[in-house]
């Protein structure tokens, strides 16, 4: 269902589940249009919690009926709520008009502009803030929606600059509970960016075929006269776009690939790398941030911005200025000489890469793995051959419980153990932990000063960070 309400009687808009990683940057883009803007949630933590308090949004800690009252203008739904939610229930009994989330963005904010849709399993948050931060260095004041916090826009994922480029992470996932087609194919895009496609969302997809489908049903929906680049190592992707109407380029880091990026090189806290683009020099980046991967999200960045106009002198001091995304390798402290570094890597290959970021960032260093096995497709025995040879990078590797575990059944739910087990097989120790806090006790008492703590989730561990960073100071306070 659609709400068939014209934008002038709309007033007061309510968001169901509002501290989503989207839910909550999207009322502040409502907020800032004019709307008068509610919403309720269950268990609400930063950075959606602390976003929706800076600009005065209230919010219902859990679902009741009473909480719409008097009634919203317009209530949309989150893709987390489902039938016999309280609150639900009423909207669908009263008539109350709904949408989703996806919805709303492709009915109020899209029109008008250039959509520009970034999607793929792995970088798709990096990317789109990189190219939202070149075409806001270029003076371009794109609209935009990451899903994630940027450093480089004050702590938000999105703005309203007004400009010609909508800029948007397109998500894979399903949209709501009466649309399960995925978010992207929502966003109308002009210009599309993908950069990879792998298996993942494993409660909602069947396998990587049924999740290809929805990439190539993504590329039809360009125009002609858009433009889609794709990493040209990807033979997923290359079957993607095989019949796309519009102009395809490819980004790698091989010539063959129409945006190449070569000379690779880390010293000084950043990368430094020359593109060419089908042989000719473009530009040479120097960016604060390592790793394979976040070469490939940046080319795909500046392939993009290029193709718009954007001279290279601006993409240039875009990325030299680039702060990563919050949960990217990002630097949560340091206690008796223990670095603790987070990341959003929940899949096999983000936790590889991710680990060979951190073996350029800190080479010769100790590194631990203290893995959450959290998504829906990570709490699954999906991955339980692969991550073991991705976890092997690391020198010591922990494993805490399989996030709601009750819900799944034996067969089906992925064994910590077991994955302990091969990774010691591997030569690496490992253990697997019943809690965050048995986790923490366990680095206070088996890490060094020098090591390096590298926390993989895509929650936030039972607040594993900062239980480790208080046992790893009071270990420090009992040496001195």
């Amino acid at each position: 269902m659609t709400a068939n309400v014209a934008k002038s009687v709309i007033e007061h808009v309510h968001l169901l589940g509002i501290g989503g990683a989207a839910m909550a940057p999207v009322a502040g883009m409502l907020k800032e249009r004019g709307f008068r803007v509610s919403g309720s949630d269950v268990s609400m933590y930063p950075p959606a919690s602390t976003l929706l308090r800076s600009l005065n949004i209230p919010w219902n800690e859990g679902y009741r009926e009473e909480n719409l009252r008097p009634a919203p203008d317009l209530v949309v739904v989150g893709n987390a709520i489902s039938r016999g939610n309280p609150e639900l229930e009423r909207v669908l009994d009263d008539k109350i008009p709904y949408c989703s989330m996806p919805q709303l963005l492709e009915d109020h904010f899209i029109p008008g502009h250039t959509s520009v849709v970034i999607a793929g399993t792995h970088g798709k948050t990096t990317t789109t803030a990189m190219l939202a931060w070149i075409l806001h260095t270029a003076g371009r004041r794109p609209d935009f929606l990451i899903g994630g916090v940027a450093p480089n826009f004050g702590d938000r994922s999105y703005g309203l600059g007004g400009g010609e480029e909508f800029v948007i992470e397109g998500d894979e996932y399903d949209t709501a509970f009466f649309d399960k087609g995925p978010k992207f194919l929502h966003y109308r895009p002009d210009e599309l960016i993908l950069t990879s496609l792998e298996f993942d969302h494993a409660d909602i997809y069947a396998d990587l075929a049924s999740i290809a489908l929805q990439f190539r049903r993504l590329v039809n929906l360009v125009p002609r006269r858009g433009r889609i680049l794709i990493w040209g190592e990807s033979r997923e992707l290359k079957e993607a776009v095989a019949k796309a109407f519009c102009k395809v380029e490819t980004f790698g880091l091989t010539p063959d690939c129409d945006w190449c990026a070569g000379d690779i090189q880390w010293h000084d806290s950043a990368t430094e790398f020359r593109v060419a683009y089908r042989g000719n020099h473009v530009a040479r980046i120097r960016t604060p941030v390592a790793g394979r991967h976040n070469v490939l999200d940046a080319l795909a960045a500046i392939g993009l911005a290029h193709g718009r106009g954007v001279p290279a002198d601006a993409i240039g001091r875009a990325l030299a200025t680039f702060e990563s995304v919050r949960k990217r390798m990002e630097i949560k402290g340091e206690a008796d000489g223990v670095l603790v570094v987070e990341d959003f890597a929940h899949h096999p290959t983000a936790i590889r890469l991710t680990l060979e970021a951190a073996r350029t960032c800190w080479p010769g260093r100790k590194i631990w793995a203290a893995v959450e096995p959290r998504s829906n497709t990570m709490r699954r025995k999906v991955f339980q051959d692969s991550l073991p040879d991705a976890l092997s990078l690391a020198n010591g590797v922990l494993f805490g419980p399989v996030s709601r575990a009750q819900l799944l059944s034996d067969d089906d739910r992925l064994s910590p153990e077991a994955i302990a087990q091969s990774v010691r097989a591997r030569g690496v120790a490992a253990a697997a932990l019943p809690s965050a806090e048995a986790v923490a006790d366990h680095l206070a008492n088996q890490a060094s000063p020098g090591d390096v703590v590298l926390i993989m989730s895509n929650g936030n561990f039972d607040g594993l960070t900062t239980k480790l960073l208080e046992k790893l100071t009071a270990r420090a306070g009992v040496r001195t």
